[in-house]
């Protein structure tokens, strides 16, 4: 297996996680009440983890030999990223309905193509312009034309979006020197501490102390997947190009929707099976141009990267 097929493997893994993790959260958010409280408990437990896996793999001396650069990077994801994102999205969330952060969050692909054209000089052929085309006519589909009416909440996941492709544009670059379960566990463990100071400042740690079994299964479920999530995700990025990895995420939508039709709304209709075709057209010209390019362009040994 080349790396870019291994990381096609991994970026599908990562959307069907971050599909079945959507459907979930939208539950958990609303079971836990406090978006901030949720996503500090969430994203801790994957912090935990991420630890875990740190230690077992003895991969503290990748900590100790990172340069001043390697650290303001990982910083910076794990702030934008880890941190400021995560609040904007999750509380713009419990204020408006799903499908309109679902929709806004699924552009994310169409950000970072936009990024990754001039900070890392990837070329987009009109094949690939055609692809990108079908995820966004497969995305209107499923949701249809939302009506925004620039509601706060509406905004503040827009602005998580877009903070997510530049961390994607930034995480790119860091992988080159560090491996992606190093990148993932700074990322969430800087990003939990800055959810922790909000919660500090608004006055809300006693609230960690009142959950009941419930809302800790939650949290524990959906802080489970993410941290399955970011290992998948940050191995497929340091191994395929960032355009590639983000347009492969798309079909998360049609994880996050088949699990509503099956639990919530018990109907399919018959649009979504249209809007999904045209998702799946559209991945499958991503993949047979990025398999061409690697086959033809950049042979690759068999290989069995490690993250």
């Amino acid at each position: 297996m080349t790396k870019i097929h291994f990381a096609i493997v991994l970026a599908l893994l990562t959307a069907l996680i971050s599909g079945a993790n959507n459907f979930l959260s939208k539950l958990a958010v609303t079971a836990v009440a406090d978006p901030v409280v949720f996503t500090f408990l969430k994203n801790s437990v994957a912090v935990i983890f991420l630890l875990g896996f740190i230690l077992t793999a003895n991969r503290w001396r990748e900590v100790i030999s990172l340069t001043k650069k390697q650290i303001i990077q990982l910083l910076a994801i794990g702030i934008i990223g880890g941190g400021i994102a995560f609040l904007l999205f999750f509380t713009g969330l419990s204020l408006i309905p799903a499908a309109h952060a679902a929709f806004i969050h699924k552009t994310l692909f169409l950000w970072v193509a936009l990024l990754a054209i001039p900070f890392l000089r990837e070329k987009i052929g009109w094949l690939q312009l055609s692809a990108l085309a079908l995820l966004l006519i497969g995305n209107l589909g499923v949701f249809g034309i939302p009506r925004f009416t620039g509601h706060t909440g509406e905004l503040m996941v827009l602005s998580a979006t877009l903070l997510w492709a530049v961390e994607n544009i930034i995480a790119k670059k860091v992988l080159s020197s560090c491996s992606s379960l190093l990148v993932g566990s700074a990322r969430m463990l800087i990003g939990s501490s800055v959810i922790l100071l909000v919660l500090i400042a608004q006055h809300k740690t006693s609230l960690l102390l009142t959950l009941s079994p419930a809302q800790w299964s939650w949290t524990a479920l959906t802080g489970l997947l993410l941290t399955g999530y970011v290992v998948s995700w940050y191995t497929a990025l340091k191994y395929a190009p960032a355009t590639l990895v983000a347009s492969l995420l798309v079909p998360a939508t049609l994880v996050t929707n088949l699990l509503t039709a099956m639990f919530i709304t018990h109907s399919f209709p018959s649009l979504q099976l249209l809007s999904a075709a045209f998702i799946a057209l559209g991945i499958v010209l991503i993949i047979s141009r990025a398999s061409h390019l690697s086959t033809h362009r950049h042979p690759q040994p068999d290989y069995s990267p490690h993250p």
